[in-house]
C-alpha cells in the first residue's frame, strides 16, 4: 500500500466519524488529556500486589568490577597464586583475551568478615563494612554474554541486541512516577564516558518514548536545552506550548499516533522541569556535613555527586535512578587498569559515596522503600590475563559467575546467597541468571514479572525474556 492509499484511508475514516459527530481520536484524547490537570502516562499507578519498595537506585560499575578482589573471598585461590590453572578451565573454551595456558591469580588484597553474619569484604572497601548488616550479597550471578555492550544490554533490556526496552522504562511504564514535575526515570553518568551499551541502556525500545530515561548532568544545565532560548520569557514559552499543544491535539484526532500524546506530555514535562530540575539537582543546598560525607563537590561531575543526586531524586519521588560509573575494566594491560595500582584508587571514592548513600537513605527513612543495587555486567576470571606479557595484574571477562549486592526494603539483610567454587571460577550453589535478578526487582516493586508484558510484533514482550526459566530469588526475600 502506498502513501496515497494510506492517506485516503484516513480521510475516508475521518469523514465518516465527522458525520457521526464523534471521533475515536477525540474520545481517546478527551479521556487522556481532557480532565482537569491533564492526565499523563507517568501518573503514579498502584501495582496489583503490594510492593516492598517504591523506588530503585541502580549503581552500575561499567566494565565489571573484579569480584574476587572485592567480595568473593577465595583462600584456596590465594594458596595457588601463579600456579597454572586447571585444564578444564580452558579446554574447549574461548576466552576474550587470555591466550595459552594462564596462571591462577590470588587477590593482592586482604579480606575480613564484618557484621553479625560475617560478610566477607576486602580492604578495598574500608567504610562499607559499617553497613554490612544492611547488605544482601548474591555471589552466584551469571550471564550469557562476555562482551561489555551485549552483556549490559542483556542486564538492562533483557536482550543482548538493540531494540528492547530498558528496565527503568519498564518500571515507569508499569508504575508511573510520584512527581509530575520530574522525569520518572533519570540517568547519571560519571568518569567521563557513557557505558559500552550506550543510550540503548536507558531507551524505551518498543514502549512509548515517554518512558525512556532522561540523562541529567551534574555540571552546567542539568538537562540540555531545558532552559529558555535567549530572548524568550517563561510567559512566551507558555503561550508557544499552548499553540503547539492545539496543533498536536488536532494531529492526534486525525492520525491517532500515540507518539503524538508522548510529544504533548514531553513538552509539558520540560516546561515544569525548568523550575523543578535546577532545584533538585543543586547539591549546593545540602549541608557541608552531608557534602563531606559523600565526598561531593558542587559544580563538579563525579560519582560522589551522582550518589547524592540519587538520594535527592528518590526523595522527590523519581521512580528509577540509574548511575553508570565507567572505569572498572581491570585487564592489567597497564598501570591504568592494574589491580594493585588502580583498583584502590577507583574503590576509594566508590566506597565513601556508596556508604554515604546507604547511611543517608536509612537516616531519612528512605531505605525501607528504596531498592539499591550495586554490580557490573559480568565477572572477572580467576586467572591472570597477562596480555602480551604484561607485568601488571588483571583479570579477563568472565560470564560464568559474578557478584552483586542489594540493600533496601523486602530483603533479608546481612546475608549471602549462592556461592562459587573454591577457585571462584564457576557457580557451585544457587545459580542466579540476570533474568532472575530482573524478575526479583520487578517483584519487589509489586509487579508480576511473568505477566508484565507489552504487545509488539505479535508477541507479548517481557523484560525477563520469552523463556519460562526465569524465577524470583526467594532466598534473598524477607
Amino acid at each position: 500500500m502506498n502513501l496515497y492509499d494510506t492517506q485516503a484511508q484516513f480521510i475516508t475514516r475521518r469523514h465518516f466519524l465527522r458525520r457521526c459527530q464523534v471521533g475515536l481520536g477525540s474520545l481517546a484524547l478527551g479521556s487522556l488529556m481532557g480532565r482537569a490537570g491533564a492526565a499523563s502516562p507517568l501518573d503514579p499507578r498502584t501495582p496489583r500486589a503490594a510492593g516492598k519498595v517504591k523506588n530503585v537506585i541502580y549503581l552500575h560499575m561499567a566494565g565489571s568490577p573484579p569480584q574476587l578482589d572485592l567480595f568473593d573471598y577465595k583462600p584456596k585461590l590465594n594458596e595457588l597464586n601463579m600456579k597454572p590453572c586447571p585444564k578444564e578451565f580452558i579446554e574447549g573454551r574461548r576466552l576474550p583475551f587470555i591466550k595459552g595456558h594462564p596462571k591462577l591469580l590470588g587477590s593482592p588484597h586482604t579480606f575480613r568478615q564484618h557484621g553479625q553474619n560475617g560478610q566477607w569484604i576486602s580492604n578495598m572497601y574500608p567504610t562499607l563494612p559499617t553497613m554490612a548488616d544492611e547488605l544482601t550479597f548474591v555471589k552466584s550471578m551469571y550471564t550469557d554474554q562476555f562482551n561489555h555492550a551485549p552483556a549490559q544490554m542483556l542486564l538492562y533490556t533483557g536482550s543482548p541486541r538493540n531494540g528492547a526496552a530498558s528496565m527503568g522504562s519498564w518500571i515507569t511504564y508499569g508504575l508511573g512516577s510520584e512527581n509530575a514535575n520530574l522525569p520518572g526515570f533519570v540517568v547519571l553518568i560519571s568518569s567521563g564516558t557513557d557505558p559500552s551499551g550506550g543510550k540503548s541502556l536507558w531507551g524505551s525500545g518498543y514502549l512509548p518514548s515517554v518512558f525512556q530515561g532522561v540523562q541529567c548532568r551534574s555540571t552546567g544545565d542539568p538537562i540540555l536545552y531545558v532552559s529558555n532560548p535567549k530572548g524568550m520569557s517563561r510567559d512566551v514559552r507558555r503561550r508557544s506550548l499552548d499553540a503547539l499543544r492545539k496543533l498536536n491535539e488536532q494531529e492526534y484526532r486525525e492520525i491517532g499516533d500515540p507518539e503524538t500524546l508522548t510529544r504533548i506530555n514531553q513538552f509539558e514535562l520540560a516546561y515544569r522541569m525548568q523550575i523543578s530540575v535546577p532545584e533538585v539537582m543543586d547539591i549546593g543546598r545540602e549541608t557541608p556535613a552531608t557534602l563531606e560525607q559523600y565526598g561531593a563537590q558542587p559544580g563538579k561531575a563525579s560519582f560522589a555527586n551522582n550518589c547524592l543526586l540519587a538520594r535527592r531524586l528518590v526523595e522527590q519521588g523519581v521512580r528509577y535512578v540509574q548511575l553508570f560509573d565507567w572505569g572498572w575494566d581491570f585487564h592489567g594491560t597497564g598501570a591504568s587498569n592494574d589491580l594493585v595500582k588502580e583498583l584502590p584508587r577507583k574503590c576509594a571514592s566508590n566506597d565513601k559515596s556508596v556508604t554515604a548513600l546507604l547511611r543517608d537513605l536509612k537516616q531519612r527513612g528512605l531505605l525501607d522503600e528504596t531498592l539499591v543495587v550495586w554490580g557490573g555486567e559480568f565477572g572477572r576470571t580467576a586467572m591472570n590475563e597477562e596480555r602480551n606479557g604484561s607485568k601488571f595484574l588483571g583479570r579477563d571477562h568472565h560470564p560464568d559467575c559474578f557478584t552483586v549486592w542489594m540493600a533496601g526494603g523486602g530483603l533479608r539483610h546481612g546475608t549471602t546467597y549462592g556461592e562459587t567454587d573454591e577457585l571462584g571460577y564457576t557457580v557451585a550453589k544457587d545459580p542466579v541468571h540476570v533474568h532472575d535478578l530482573q524478575a526479583t526487582i520487578l517483584h519487589l516493586l509489586g509487579i508480576d514479572p511473568f505477566t508484565f508484558s507489552y504487545r509488539y510484533q505479535g508477541l507479548d514482550q517481557r523484560l525477563i525474556g520469552p523463556e519460562e526459566t526465569p524465577r524470583i530469588i526467594d532466598g534473598i526475600l524477607a
